[in-house]
């Protein structure tokens, strides 16, 4: 998205808002050295969402894959260059602890 980031994050060793500080902070970094930017990049602070079981997994799954799709950037999520659902992007798995969805018998 042009005017904000979406990530699902599994922080293994370290507190979510120390991950987002190094995300934030790294490429912060990075632009300000390479294009010499010299504004503020980001807003302060970060919304966050703990998920609770494989199918508040996939709702957002589907929600990142078709935001540029709902904002009109692209006619399918697959086809926004900067979305993990283009292919461009080595992705993890789903982490395994995830509470299974529920199937009916």
């Amino acid at each position: 998205m042009p005017d904000h980031f979406h990530t699902l994050l599994t922080p293994a060793d370290i507190a979510l808002e120390r991950a987002v500080q190094f995300m934030k902070g790294g490429s912060s970094r990075a632009l300000r050295e390479k294009l010499l930017y010299k504004f503020p990049i980001w807003q302060r602070g970060f919304s966050d969402h703990r998920i609770r079981d494989a199918a508040d997994c996939e709702q957002h799954l589907r929600y990142l894959t078709n935001n540029p799709v709902e904002k009109h950037l692209a006619a399918a999520g697959a086809e926004y260059p900067w979305s993990s659902a283009s292919g461009a992007f080595r992705m993890d798995e789903v982490p395994q602890g995830l509470k299974p969805l529920n199937k009916a018998s």
